[in-house]
This record gives structure tokens, sequence and C-alpha cells, in this order.
């Protein structure tokens, strides 16, 4: 779901694979018919109720008239705000999950921490209890009262060993209670940092269905035909920025000629797999996924573990430049890195796009390409390789609207 349409930089070329030809056609016959339908779409009349703009609580109800292309224009900003509400709420959800499962990990430790403590204060009352049997008598007093010289020596040595262990055990308590001073400030560290993450996990959770409410008050006044027409008319500028991409030669030479890694072609696998699974903002599988979600589990499966979110993945992962893209390779979308997808080659993505739609195949070029990482960045690419081949339905345009459609039959 695009913004604004990159026409130079963030672009690339077509692969090799059978289809490409098929495809650049159609892209150009598409492009080429687009002043027409442009003209019509911006000529419709379009007058929408104000239901159908953004919802603002504190704005007048009188009648404005917005063009489809400015809706568009909308839904794509509610759209975005909401995938990156939904990153955040990814990334808080993460961090306190990873929070509470070190304060359980410290629990554990102090648990068998205060055993330990607990075992050698008892040694030490032991130990104490015997010299007050004893009367706490010195050996040289008591070489005095008559004892050998063997006798007392003899008794030096024990007493001695003694008094050595008294020490270790004496110093294994302090250091017992010191550490469990510190794993109880540890323990308090963490659930801070998880009540923190929590809150701000809501706030998020909060922001997110702020925007999805606004998005269906921004489509509750649209017909049926409108709602046809803006789909139509998104799908014409993912088009021709696809066309313009390709042409671009962005890919660099030969791209076709190009493998992924065995782990990539797994995670591909395991992609074309969830094809026609809803997405749903937050989740990550297996019934349905939000566009980080996919791809993190797609590398999960092929034996890499791979950061959660879109941003994390984008800072932490390895970058390749678009010219020696692969397949396998995540591209990542916008200024914020707030979206990400899978490339399986031919210029071509498999994503979780946005609520209401599926998880789906779609041209590289639909949303303002930030970059590419690699996750298995150094390992080679398999030999021999043949592409997937792409269930018809796994190109559909991308739904307008909230509901999901029903999953795709492959």
């Amino acid at each position: 779901m695009s913004v604004t349409r990159p026409t130079t930089g963030c672009t690339e070329a077509t692969t090799g694979w059978a289809r490409t030809g098929s495809r650049r056609a159609r892209l150009r016959a598409v492009a080429l018919g687009g002043t027409l339908l442009a003209a019509a779409a911006l000529a419709l009349p379009a007058a929408c109720p104000a239901a159908a703009q953004p919802y603002d609580p504190e704005a007048p109800s009188a009648t404005s008239t917005v063009s489809l292309p400015q809706m568009l224009s909308q839904l794509q900003s509610l759209y975005l705000r909401t995938e990156s509400a939904t990153e955040s709420y990814n990334q808080a959800k993460q961090l306190a999950d990873q929070q509470r499962k070190k304060a359980e990990t410290i629990d554990r430790q102090l648990a068998d921490q205060k055993v330990e403590v607990a075992a050698s204060r008892a040694e030490i009352g032991l130990m104490a209890r015997q010299m007050y049997q004893d009367g706490g008598v010195s050996p040289y007093l008591s070489m005095l009262t008559g004892e050998t010289p063997q006798d007392f020596f003899g008794r030096k040595h024990v007493i001695d060993r003694a008094a050595g262990r008294q020490r270790a055990v004496l110093g294994d308590l302090t250091d017992g209670e010191a550490r469990l001073t510190d794993l109880n400030t540890q323990a308090q560290h963490a659930l801070d940092l998880a009540q923190r993450a929590q809150d701000a996990q809501a706030k998020k959770k909060t922001q997110v269905e702020s925007d999805l409410h606004q998005v269906e008050a921004t489509l509750a006044g649209l017909t049926g035909a409108q709602l046809s027409e803006l789909q139509t008319l998104e799908q014409r500028g993912d088009n021709q920025a696809q066309q313009d991409f390709l042409d671009s030669k962005a890919l660099g030479d030969h791209p076709g000629l190009r493998a992924p890694s065995k782990a990539g072609d797994r995670a591909i696998g395991f992609a074309f797999q969830q094809l026609g699974k809803p997405y749903q903002w937050g989740a990550q599988g297996p019934a349905s996924f939000d566009c980080s979600g996919l791809t993190s589990q797609a590398w999960d499966h092929a034996g890499r573990t791979i950061p959660r979110t879109s941003q994390q993945q984008w800072a932490l992962l390895p970058h390749v430049p678009l010219d020696l893209l692969r397949p396998g390779d995540l591209v990542i979308y916008f200024s914020g890195a707030t979206h990400v997808a899978l490339y399986i080659g031919d210029g071509m993505v498999i994503q979780a796009p946005r609520p209401g739609s599926v998880v789906k195949v779609s041209p590289i070029a639909a949303n303002p390409i930030l970059g590419a990482v690699r996750p298995d960045l150094g390992q080679m690419p398999v030999q021999h390789y043949t592409p997937r081949t792409v269930p018809a339905r796994a190109e559909a345009p991308t739904p307008i609207g909230l509901t999901p459609p029903p999953p795709s039959k492959h």
C-alpha cells in the first residue's frame, strides 16, 4: 500500500522466468491505457458524505466532496498508520514477553539461591552450637592442663581445619546473601521493564484499533461501485509503479539467474503454503499473519531465527543492494521500515498486505522500497533452481476494506 510511488533509486528489473514476457506485456498494456482510465476516474462526481472521510469526532457534519484519488490517498495514509502502529505493538509485546521470561528465570535462580543460603546458615548454626558445647577451649590452654604435645598438635590440626571450614561456609553465606540481593534487584528491574512494555503495548493496541476505526468510518459512506473503482485506481498505480521499476533495470544484470540458498528456498516454500490466509494485525500464524509475522515465521521454519518486526529486521539483518537481490531476501518498505515482504524472484514478493486482505503475491514496487536484507548472508545459492508456480488467484488485487475475503482456493 503506497502513499508515493518511487520513480528512481528503489526500482527493479525483470527476471528470466518464463512468464516475465507476458507480465511485462500486460503491464505495458495497462500503462498505455492509463491516461484514459485515469481521466475517467477523475471525471467521476464521487461526492461522498462526511462519514466517508477519516473519522474526526470534532469535525462538522456538513457534507463535503472528496474525489476518489483523494479518498484513495486518505485510505493509504490510514493503512500506513495502522501498520506502523502494528509493528510498534509487536515490538512492545516482544519486549514484554522477553522481560517476563527473564523475570521467571531469575525467580528460579532466586529459589535455588535461597536454598543455598539457608543451608549455609544452618551449617553456621550447627558450628556455633558445637563450639558452645565444647566450651570454646583454646588448644594452648589445653596443653597447660596436662595434654601431651602429641595430643595438643593433633587437636590443633582438627581445630584449624574446622576453623577453615567455618571461614569457607561464612564466605559462602556472605556471597550467597549478596547474590540474593542482586537477583532480587534484577528480578524487579525485569518486572518493571515488562510492565512498561506492557503499558506501551496496550497504548499501541488502542492506536491500532483507533486507526482501523477511522478506516471503517472512511469506507462507511462509499458504495460498492466506488469501492470497486478505488481498487481499480490503486491497482493501476501499482502496475505503473511496477512497470517503471522493471524498466529501470535496478536489479542489475541477469537477475533471473539468481537462486536462493537452501534455507531461503525453505522460507519461500513456507510462504507459499500461507497464500490465502487472512491478514491479522499482531498475528504470526498459523491461521493468520501480519507482514513481519509472515516473514519471521518463514525464516524460522527455514531454521534461522530472525527479529520479529520489520524495523528490527531492517536494523539488525545484513543489508544487500537491490542489484544483488535474490529469492528469499526480505524487501523493506517505507521510510520508517514499517512493512516487509519476502522476495520470490521475477520482480514479485509474497506479503501480508494490510487489514481486510490475505497473504498474496504482489509486485515488488507496489510499495515504496526502502531496501533489502538477507537473513542468510554468506550461504551459497542452490544449483539448478526451479521457481515455484504462482497460483492464479494469488495475484488478485488487494481488497479495500477491513473484512478479509474468503480464503483463496489454490
